[in-house]
């Protein structure tokens, strides 16, 4: 009986399945890398804004707490963002003739809000309030990252929904008392952040579980 195939078919077919297998993981690899890069999660990355405003001037130089310009951070989901009158509030003091602050001078002129560019954006299918993770102790810097050291804003952290439920699941790990939430220098070990976070679980009644399920964020 003749040999239908060479005996070299059998070292080819070995050679492709091994690289289909490791081409497709590869991808994957590829994939997943991509995923989590700055380049689709934003993080590490400035933004332009039309007044480069200086979170580590204000915040570390001059003082102002993070509630002064994002003043619905505790009352409502949104932080909001300073009308023009806040920032001109000090500037029309100080530094008010300077060519960086012509658009600011402009839009109070106009009565036409800055178009801040965002630097976090969830999606529209993601609900978030800020104003309960404010009332329950989750500091401004688990989300922010510490902008008091930003010359210009960028994303710190990824916000993705693995980011959203590894915080949901280990609360304690990130929870304060409410009078430090804007605190940029607290520094706690991992010892003494645990102690506090589970005595403050206790009592701002959060229950981890509920905490994973879809509806809370999604709804």
């Amino acid at each position: 009986m003749s040999q239908i195939f060479h005996p070299s078919a059998n070292t080819l077919a070995r050679t492709s399945i091994a690289v289909l297998v490791i081409g497709a993981n590869l991808a994957l690899g590829g994939l997943y890398g991509f995923s989590g890069s700055p380049y689709q999660t934003g993080v590490n990355v400035v933004r332009t804004q039309p007044v480069p405003f200086s979170h580590e001037h204000h915040i570390r130089g001059v003082g102002v707490d993070c509630r002064y310009c994002h003043n619905t951070v505790e009352t409502s989901a949104s932080a909001g963002l300073p009308p023009t009158y806040t920032c001109m509030s000090c500037h029309s003091q100080i530094w008010g003739a300077t060519a960086m602050l012509e658009p600011v001078r402009s839009s109070l002129a106009e009565n036409k809000p800055i178009s801040w560019t965002r630097v976090h954006d969830m999606p529209d299918f993601v609900y978030f309030n800020h104003s309960i993770h404010v009332q329950k102790g989750v500091g401004c810097v688990s989300c922010h990252g510490q902008v008091d050291k930003m010359p210009l804003a960028w994303k710190a952290e990824p916000m993705t929904m693995a980011w959203c439920l590894n915080c949901h699941q280990h609360p304690e790990e990130h929870l304060r008392d409410k009078r430090d939430v804007t605190r940029m220098d607290l520094v706690l070990s991992s010892q003494e952040q645990l102690a506090k976070g589970r005595e403050l679980v206790n009592e701002n009644h959060i229950d981890s579980d509920r905490l994973i399920n879809c509806s809370v964020c999604h709804r």
